[in-house]
């Protein structure tokens, strides 16, 4: 396995809060392509076969934290 750069941990901290790749992308103002990219490499880095899959190992080897993920409600606030 070899180790996500910070723009991949970046991108993985979003998609564990559930946030789309379009979304994603208005955020860190990419390209959707560009998005996409960046997961395919998260994946191949990972061995990961999807997005749930990606977040729990990377959790696993300490890529991002539980700290990293917002609760349902923690979300609601931050949008208020």
């Amino acid at each position: 396995m070899r180790a996500l750069t910070g723009r991949e941990r970046q991108l993985l901290r979003l998609v564990a809060n559930g946030n789309t790749n379009a979304t994603i992308g208005r955020l860190l103002t990419l390209h959707p392509a560009t998005v996409n990219r960046h997961l395919a490499n998260i994946y191949a880095k990972l061995g990961a076969r999807d997005r749930a899959n990606a977040v729990a190992l990377a959790l696993h080897y300490g890529d991002i934290g539980l700290g990293d993920i917002q609760l349902p409600n923690q979300q609601r606030e931050a949008a208020a």
